[in-house]
């Protein structure tokens, strides 16, 4: 990872938008940073579209994504977007149906019963409720587990056929090919009606579940309390920001914005 101020500005400058992470990389213990948001005021007025794309369950996402000025929220890793049409809220399903999605409920439970069993000091997410189409484990938000606990964990979701990530706060697992990078291509399709290009956009993250993001996306930033990641990475993002979580997160679009005008 190189320092955020020696990426050119000519590369910034030329890009269309932004995807982001939630957790840690606009917010601290669920609430948006001052500076993550006033970022995202900036970006949206200077006509940059913002998607953010979250491993967060669809009814936390909900409020924000009618309150942030972003063009929509893409919850539980891809399966759910989130849209604010004149004040109300679309929802959108990827790639599920009603009927697939009860029938995978009902395994998520399953496999989230056999992680409570198996894995000592394993507790779900306190917003488990809100969960559509995936479930989530506490490992930092409200609970601890070390690094044997989490990879346990995984196991038992992967044994169940599940897909399991990390992120900052969760470990999150769900039935599908969908991932925070189908998002990116379902999302700019589904909103801009353009195809997704990775050289065309930034993204901002902060964990191991922003990794794939991180492997396709020329131009991805961590903020600077990825640094508790990086042992775990096979795929680092190509710059750092000084600051943590939303204070990163405003230093990557001012540099963003600052290069646009520059060139202007």
């Amino acid at each position: 990872m190189l320092p955020l101020a020696s990426c050119p500005p000519a590369a910034l400058g030329r890009l269309r938008g932004v995807l982001t992470d939630i957790d840690d990389t606009l917010t601290a213990e669920g609430a948006i940073a001052p500076a993550a948001l006033q970022a995202l005021h900036d970006l949206a007025a200077a006509g940059l579209p913002v998607i953010a794309i979250t491993g967060r369950p669809a009814g936390w996402s909900e409020p924000f994504a009618l309150a942030w000025p972003v063009r929509a929220i893409v919850a539980e890793n891809g399966a759910v977007m989130l849209q604010n049409q004149g004040g109300q809220l679309r929802r959108s399903f990827y790639c599920q149906d009603e009927a697939t999605r009860r029938e995978n409920f009902a395994r998520l439970q399953r496999c989230a019963a056999d992680v409570l069993a198996r894995v000592p000091g394993a507790t779900l997410a306190e917003d488990s409720a809100g969960r559509l189409t995936d479930i989530a484990v506490d490992h930092s938000e409200f609970a601890h587990l070390d690094a044997a606990q989490i990879d346990a964990v995984c196991a038992v979701m992967r044994a169940h056929g599940l897909q399991a990530t990390v992120s900052s706060i969760h470990i999150n697992g769900w039935i599908g090919a969908h991932s925070k990078r189908t998002a990116a291509d379902w999302a700019v399709q589904a909103l801009l009606g353009e195809a997704f290009v990775p050289a065309d956009w930034l993204y901002v993250g902060d964990s191991s579940n922003d990794e794939q993001m991180f492997a396709s996306i020329p131009l991805s930033v961590g903020v600077a309390n990825i640094a508790r990641f990086v042992p775990q990475l096979r795929s680092l993002p190509a710059y750092v920001t000084a600051a943590e979580r939303g204070a990163g997160f405003a230093e990557a679009a001012a540099a963003l914005l600052a290069a646009r005008a520059a060139g202007a």
